[in-house]
């Protein structure tokens, strides 16, 4: 667990799509540990989670059922997070889908799919919570992407295609919504070995070989993504806008 604290996080209210599982569970655990007000989205029934961190915190997200691909679910969602927690003030846009594909197997129906959860969604969360972050004189947008679209993975050409897309997306918006104090970053990790990952895709070779490019030899659970996302949020990121923070445990690096 993080154990820097952010006092200005505390009573935030922070909305975050995919919260139930994966790096998304630890960002709702993160966030509960910091005082904030946290309601989250997805499709499958996250309710045996929620009960795990109000056993741990005494204090119960706001599980709220959601396809994060239909529009107005999307965004009532998030005004029914706003009514019992007040404008969102921390949009953390995390749902995604990696599904591997090859591009000569992609059809035109599976690339929408994978447009509709891994960018679309971003957007339209986005679009809804811009308003009130601007009444209120501000807010933090955290949009997840990966290293995948720098690396140039091959394997999932539009989940990478997406996340490219993400980048420019939040550039786009940061020079748009910084005149009303609203911050857009995006965080990028490298592989994070979460149960989906380590079920469907770490093979012994393929973890080897990841680490081999990693400059620290340990590899990356979700709770190692958590402390990035918390600074993106709180007002120790204040001045930090249009920027991509990639946690990855150094595989890539500049110079």
């Amino acid at each position: 667990m993080i154990d820097v604290r952010h006092a200005d996080l505390a009573g935030r209210s922070v909305f975050i799509t995919g919260g139930g599982s994966g790096i998304g569970a630890a960002l709702t655990e993160a966030f509960i540990s910091q005082g904030s007000r946290v309601a989250f989205v997805q499709r499958s029934d996250a309710n045996a989670f929620c009960d795990s961190v109000e056993q741990r915190h005494g204090v119960r997200p706001l599980f709220l059922p959601c396809d994060i691909t239909d529009r107005s679910a999307l965004q009532a969602a998030i005004s029914a997070a706003a009514e019992a927690h007040g404008p969102v003030g921390v949009l953390i846009n995390n749902a995604a889908n990696d599904q591997r594909h090859r591009t000569e197997e992609l059809d035109e129906a599976g690339w929408n799919a994978s447009m509709a959860v891994n960018l679309t969604a971003y957007f339209f969360a986005i679009q809804a919570v811009v308003g009130p972050m601007r009444a209120a004189g501000g807010g933090s947008i955290i949009n997840f992407s990966s290293i995948s679209y720098i690396m140039g993975n091959a394997g999932y050409p539009a989940y990478v295609t997406a996340n490219a897309g993400i980048t420019g997306m939040t550039r786009a918006l940061a020079r748009e919504f910084g005149p009303d104090r609203i911050r857009v970053n995006a965080l990028a990790p490298g592989w994070v070995l979460t149960e989906r990952q380590r079920r469907l895709w770490a093979s012994p070779e393929d973890l080897e070989a990841h680490l081999a490019k990693q400059c620290l030899k340990e590899h990356l659970s979700q709770e190692d993504i958590c402390g990035g996302a918390l600074f993106l949020a709180s007002n120790a990121s204040r001045m930090m806008t249009g920027q991509v923070l990639v946690i990855d445990g150094g595989v890539v690096v500049t110079g």
